[in-house]
């Protein structure tokens, strides 16, 4: 890297004296290894933009790497939704590799292990083995089964994989220290029985191999020089030099486990259990629910994936665990939108308004700019005619000296439009209006260079025509929890905090150039917030997604409270 050392990193820093060590750059290979059964959320982005952008940083190549070893758990469709994630996020794997890739591999070795007396295979119960294990102060006592002849062992072993036995009857377990200071070294288990549909080799398989067991030879016989995993596995990585210490061959590179600090994100969960929890109760409609945590979620919901790398560029690696507000996510949010959405125009909770000095039945095409952020301006084409709707926010009857938009004897200009004046409104029999007449500077149309069209008023408001407006489902998402860590009390469910309003479903008005508007389109509804087509969307009847608002309202409600 040309990067500054001062500037790298803990992980970047190890890889620097790896490198200055001895190790070749050209030997550089880092590895993404998801277990396909679940989809990706936002933790699994952080991973992805760390190995992924170790590959892009170093120039070496990353493998994605399926941790598939326990079929009762996993599914084609994960296998082919984390594909999709991660190349929306704009990353391409050297290699598609898989666990099961290497069964027979392992196998093997498993094999030599109990010929060198470093495996046997136990028979107790799991109460049994829970027993005999010990606690972090206490040693544990050795299986009865420890000493069992190779003979028996390897005879076992063969009719456990050949599907003999029911499943929790046996298991391999490595013969290492059943009094070791660190309790995953007592004799971990290597393999269980399983009679379950495996997704790739069927049911050719009836034990599986454990996630400690199969992760570090994978890393291994891929040539993986940095597995990079999170702190929780800090533990195991003295188990997983264990295993390399049995196979490894001085001629070839030795992977190297180092661990880095999850970044938990406020106001949600990335658990995927939870995550599943939610979906199958129907607290959610999916796993892509805009409301969740998934990448899948977030892309309906309208992030661009340039935000989320740019998220996770922002809180960096850390060593220690810590509570990201999402509010810095949406940040990265807008900070991308703003640069690429056009603006258009939508009414969601929408007022009649009525000029009353514009000629009846007639309608102007108004040049509209798309987005002031572009290098070359473009522009678009907006219906106006005498009968709009507008924001019923933007109106007022009466108001203070602080409101700045439409009141009765004052001017607002209507955005690319004219400048109008609030003359009276049309009230129902509960006393609600149900229109507003006002009148128009026939002069001021903008942009016309009329000295009309130059006079400064105090608001713009945005409007739609009603004669050409387009009826949109529009639905507006909130925090899925009203808790900051939902999940951070055992004493509490998690979805206790599961925010009741967290989906508000309205009908609002669209201007017409959204009509053609496909899935994941985005736009600037203009002062109101950054929206996105939804995959349920139809011609007959656009639906949009709210992604994010303009401003960070959460961090005034928050404050507040």
């Amino acid at each position: 890297m040309s990067t500054e050392e001062k500037s790298l990193n803990f992980l970047e820093q190890i890889i620097e004296e790896d490198l200055k060590n001895g190790l070749p750059q050209s030997k550089l290979r880092f590895r993404f290894p998801p277990e396909p059964n679940g989809y990706l959320h936002v933790g699994h982005a952080s991973a992805i933009c760390l190995n992924f952008g170790l590959g892009i940083d170093y120039q070496s190549p990353v493998n994605l790497r399926f941790d598939d070893t326990n079929p009762a758990k996993e599914e084609q469709e994960y296998v082919d939704a984390i594909k999709k994630d991660i190349e929306w996020l704009g990353y391409q794997w050297d290699t598609e590799c898989y666990a099961s890739d290497y069964f027979q591999q392992l196998y093997d070795w498993a094999v030599e292990f109990i010929k060198k007396g470093k495996a046997y295979v136990d028979s107790q119960s799991s109460s049994a083995m829970a027993e005999q294990k010990g606690t972090p102060t206490q040693a544990g006592t050795d299986s009865p089964y420890r000493n069992r002849s190779v003979e028996e062992n390897l005879d076992l072993l063969e009719r456990m994989k050949n599907g003999e036995f029911p499943n929790g009857t046996h298991i391999l377990r490595a013969k290492i220290d059943m009094s070791h200071n660190n309790m995953l070294m007592r004799d971990p288990i290597m393999y269980r029985i399983l009679h379950s549909h495996h997704h790739r080799t069927g049911n050719q398989w009836c034990i599986y191999p454990m996630y400690d067991w199969a992760h570090g030879e994978s890393d291994y016989l891929e040539q993986i020089s940095h597995s990079f995993c999170t702190l929780e596995f800090l533990p195991h990585r003295e188990l997983y030099d264990w295993f390399l210490d049995q196979v490894y061959d001085s001629t070839k590179v030795r992977p190297k486990q180092r661990e880095f600090a999850r970044r938990n994100l406020s106001h949600t969960v990335v658990s995927k259990r939870k995550l599943l929890q939610l979906v199958e109760e129907k607290h959610v409609t999916g796993w892509d629910d805009p409301r969740m945590s998934t990448i899948s979620g977030m892309r309906r919901r309208g992030y661009p994936p340039m935000a989320i790398r740019n998220f996770a560029k922002t809180i960096g690696i850390a060593k220690r665990t810590n509570l990201i507000d999402v509010s810095l996510l949406e940040f990265c949010v807008r900070e991308e939108l703003n640069k690429s959405t056009h603006r258009v125009m939508a009414v969601l909770n929408p007022v009649k308004l009525v000029i009353t000095n514009y000629p009846e039945g007639q309608e102007e095409w108004l040049e509209a700019e798309n987005n002031p952020e572009e290098a070359v301006m473009t522009y678009r084409k907006v219906p106006f005619s005498k009968e709009l709707y507008i924001e019923r926010e933007d109106f007022q009857e009466e108001a203070n000296k602080k409101f700045f938009r439409l009141t009765l004897g004052t001017e607002v200009r209507l955005k690319n439009a004219y400048i109008i004046k609030g003359e009276s409104v049309v009230k129902d029999t509960e006393g609600n209006i149900t229109e507003i007449h006002c009148t128009y500077d026939t002069d001021s149309r903008s942009g016309s260079g009329t000295e009309a069209s130059q006079r400064k008023v105090k608001g713009t408001i945005h409007w739609v025509s009603i004669t050409h407006a387009i009826e949109a489902e529009v639905r507006i998402y909130d925090r899925l929890f009203s808790h900051e860590s939902p999940d951070g009390n055992k004493e509490i469910d998690f979805k206790e905090f599961i925010n009741p309003n967290s989906l508000e479903v309205i009908t609002g008005y669209v201007e017409p150039s959204l009509q053609t508007a496909k899935n994941l389109d985005q736009f600037q509804f203009q002062r109101l917030g950054y929206f996105c087509v939804d995959k349920e969307s139809k011609a007959e009847k656009l639906v949009f997604n709210k992604t994010v608002g303009l401003r960070d309202t959460w961090a005034k409600v928050e404050s507040k409270e």
